[in-house]
């Protein structure tokens, strides 16, 4: 397994759901701090990483801002009947892969529960034989109903509490790789800089909320002001009922996006690095909005030349995620490459020629 699983594997343990990425931010803090010259947390709880580059210019330093959302999807107590728990989504959960999960109430303590499903034979006759829609889960603590009451209310978090396993193949399984996954691509980015120098200053952000706002992807930018950026996401790896060109081999290399959220002559660029570096790679086409951090960070202000990297993933939103080590690894260094040749010259060569 790659020198970077025990800490994905940790945060892949930890809760974070999307406006509410606390836990999550502090450990991946904790992880960078070494790696970057200062560390700061914007106004909306995105994470902010900056290493100084070491050229020299009139005016400011260029800068190229890498985003990578750390937020999870999950539950939120809408009601407690009897002592279980009615719940709502966070994020884009699909009911049909919740029944009989475990999961953490994050209420007036953490308490382990379960979801669960009544019997088909009580459920609405139009309903059966079908998946069970999130309005008839309830979530289960084992509690007594008047114990419920005074430790869990109305807008309580749910997490899943799945925990990550190593699977065959150096592959990986858990909640959340989407998109703890590209942070911790971001961090053997960081790790491979630390070795490097390199003239641009290079801002690590690990952005809130994307799941539902873009919060962060929205308003980074605006504190930093990037001359560039690079959203890093998970995509669709083949796998049961993903096997058209929507979906990549598991294992066998990274995406480079192409489509109205990327600017042409990054795609060519990262696309022509890889391979000189022997890195496989697919085109993912994106002929629409991406759906990432890239679509905020492109349209906001003026309008900031982006490129999006994706690490293809089986099981998307799901408590059982799966993702290859490798392809992780081999988007970080990707990255650190792409940041380390940037010099003096490169913005020229960022026109828009429609190709």
């Amino acid at each position: 397994m790659s020198e970077i699983t025990p800490f994905l594997k940790k945060l892949l343990t930890l809760p974070g759901l999307s406006a509410y990425e606390d836990p999550v931010r502090e450990a991946i803090a904790t992880e960078w701090r070494p790696l970057v010259d200062e560390l700061s947390v914007s106004r909306v709880g995105s994470l902010h990483g900056v290493r100084r580059g070491r050229g020299t210019w009139e005016g400011k330093r260029p800068g190229i801002l890498i985003a990578t959302h750390m937020d999870a999807i999950g539950l939120m107590v809408t009601g407690v009947v009897d002592g279980l728990l009615r719940v709502t989504e966070v994020g884009g959960v699909d009911p049909r892969v919740l029944p009989y999960q475990p999961v953490t109430i994050h209420g007036r303590r953490d308490l382990p529960g379960v979801i669960v499903q009544p019997p088909e034979s009580l459920l609405p006759s139009n309903t059966r034989g079908k998946p069970v829609r999130l309005q008839h889960l309830l979530v289960d603590t084992g509690l007594l109903p008047e114990e419920v009451h005074e430790l869990v209310r109305v807008g309580d978090l749910i997490s899943f509490a799945t925990q990550p396993v190593e699977l065959a193949g150096e592959t990986l399984a858990g909640h959340t790789l989407d998109n703890r996954a590209s942070v911790a691509a971001l961090t053997i980015c960081l790790q491979e800089l630390k070795r490097t120098a390199h003239p641009w200053d290079v801002w690590a952000v690990a952005t809130v909320q994307e799941e539902e706002t873009y919060a962060g992807g929205y308003t980074s930018p605006v504190d930093i002001h990037p001359d560039l950026a690079i959203a890093v996401d998970v995509t669709f790896a083949k796998g049961p009922g993903v096997s058209d060109y929507r979906g990549f081999p598991l294992g066998k290399g990274f995406t480079v996006g192409y489509g109205a959220n990327v600017h042409t002559a990054m795609f060519t660029a990262l696309k022509d690095l890889a391979d000189e570096m022997d890195l496989p790679n697919h085109v993912e086409v994106m002929p629409n909005q991406s759906g990432t951090d890239a679509y905020p960070m492109q349209v906001v202000e003026e309008g900031i030349p982006t490129a999006i990297i994706g690490i293809p993933l089986r099981y998307m939103h799901t408590p059982v995620e799966t993702v290859s080590l490798k392809d992780i690894n081999r988007v970080g260094r990707l990255l650190a490459e792409f940041i380390s040749r940037l010099d003096d010259h490169f913005m020229e060569k960022i026109c828009w020629d429609g190709k």
